[in-house]
Order: structure tokens, then sequence, then C-alpha cells
């Protein structure tokens, strides 16, 4: 939890000559995320309650950002902690600490802290992590961090913050983390809708090294294996496990065909359920019907 926290909103404050001491700030309509990350840490550090805090913001017009300040007491942890996180009191980045202790809740932490979910009408464009106070090489860091532990391929865009486009990954990243998500943070992760249908007719487009003589009869028989796709994805561990057997898969370029075709009613509604739930398109879900 200190580690997503000192990606995230955490920092640690020292005064000449005194021990260092964990802060973090969040403005007042998070306070129910501040009163969370106390109660969770205030079993292994000495921490203060939230404490309201008037802070100058030049960015709006009134000038001032209405906050919660949560910070901590003296602490040989946190001495320790200060001394691998800051060198000459400027923040870098322990990439080694991290490489061990970016678990899931430390995964998730630092998102609510500093990422962000762009969505439309419920569908996830893309996920920001906002970490351009860190340096390119900590970035580039983090990024190859995140690839060995969760096959997560982030980049770095010209704010120098990491982002995520691919509706696979985007999908599998709010599932690693959805059991850490508070609810006052239900922002962050996508709206409840209803799986979009499919017309009535619809192109699919497949590799073209399959050959189809009858491809609405011969994909719909592909599809009896839908069912037990989704009985996997619905649930958490076979969406985690079908995504990392699957992603290197889903990345790579194929030359494909289309056809037109009719699909039935049942096999439908499950690929609609499946591709809410992974972000994989009816296409490539259906060519993983013929792959298995």
């Amino acid at each position: 939890m200190m580690t997503g926290k000192l990606l995230g909103d955490g920092c640690f404050t020292k005064q000449k000559g005194r021990k260092p001491r964990f802060q973090f700030i969040h403005r007042a309509a998070d306070f129910d995320w501040s009163q969370h990350c106390y109660e969770q840490l205030k079993e292994f550090i000495p921490l203060n309650p939230p404490k309201y805090k008037m802070v100058l913001d030049p960015r709006i017009q009134k000038g001032f950002t209405e906050c919660f300040f949560v910070q901590s007491k003296t602490d040989v942890v946190i001495t320790k902690l200060e001394k691998l996180w800051y060198k000459n009191r400027v923040k870098k980045l322990p990439i080694e600490f991290i490489a061990n202790y970016l678990n899931e809740p430390a995964l998730a932490w630092w998102y609510q802290d500093d990422g962000h979910l762009k969505q439309e009408r419920g569908i996830p464009q893309k996920i920001i992590l906002s970490t351009d106070n860190f340096t390119v090489e900590e970035n580039n860091a983090l990024i190859n961090i995140i690839q060995t532990h969760y096959h997560l391929t982030f980049t770095v865009d010209k704010q120098n913050r990491l982002i995520l486009y691919d509706q696979f990954q985007i999908l599998y990243f709010l599932r690693l983390i959805e059991k850490y998500i508070h609810p006052s943070m239900q922002r962050k992760i996508p709206i409840n809708t209803q799986p979009k249908s499919l017309a009535k007719t619809t192109t699919i487009y497949l590799p073209s090294s399959l050959q189809l003589k009858k491809p609405t009869y011969e994909i719909n028989t592909q599809l009896e294996k839908l069912k037990g796709l989704f009985d996997l994805v619905n649930k958490k561990e076979g969406h985690i496990q079908f995504f990392r057997d699957h992603y290197q898969w889903s990345r790579k370029k194929t030359i494909t065909k289309p056809y037109r075709i009719i699909i039935n009613k049942e096999h439908k509604i499950y690929l609609s359920k499946i591709k809410q739930i992974t972000g994989l398109s009816n296409s490539r879900i259906i060519e993983w019907c013929f792959r298995k």
C-alpha cells in the first residue's frame, strides 16, 4: 500500500534537523478515499487522522483548494523508506524495491491516486497514469516492471504519462485491481451498460488461412464453444488466466478475409457478453473458437 501511495500522492517531508514524516493530501471531495487510506495504513505506521486544510492552487479562480491532509509521526520505518525513496530530498524511484512490491493492491492504490479512465458510453478508451513528475528513465523502468509482472504494454505520451490504449489490456488491468477499488473511486471503473447486440447480418474478419466453404454453418458450429469461454472469463481468475494465455496472440497482426454471415441468437448474446468483459472484438473471439 505504501508503494502504491508513494507512486501516487504520497511523499515524505523533512524539516532540517528532524526525522522525516510521511504524508498525503487529497481534495475534500475525496475525503472518503483519504479516510480509507488512513484506516488501512494506521495499523502499520503512526498516522494522524485526516485534517481539513486549504491549499494554494493558482490553477483555479478562487486560488485555493479544500483538501484533507494526512501526516504521520516519526518512525524508524518511515526514516528507512525516506532514505530509499529520496536522494538529497528529491524523490528518486527505487526501481528494485518497486519491482518487489508492485502487487495488485499497490497497483490499485497507485491507480486510484493518479490514474484516470477515459470512457465513452461505458466503453473504456484509455487508462492514464499521471507520471509526469518522474523522469523518462523512471517511467521506462515502470513500464518494464508492469510488463514483466502483468503483461501490460503501457507507453509514454508527450506529457510523460503512462498510457494504455488496448481494450483487451484495459479491462484486464481493471479486473486485476477491482477487489481493491474503494466505493468513492467508482468513477475510475467502467460504467455498467447493457452489452451491445449484434445486427442480424454481421461481417466477421477471420484469418485468411481458414478456408471456409459454408461460413455461416461452420462459424456457428464453432460458436458452440462460447458458453464455455463466457463461464471462464466471467470469473476474475479465469479472465486473468485467459489474458495471460492469449495476450501475445491478441497483438499479432494477421491477413484476414471478411465473411458476411447470420449468427444464431444464443451465440450473439454470448459474443456480446464476452466482448464487454474482455474488450476483444467479435472477430477475435470467433477466431479463438477456431483456434481452441
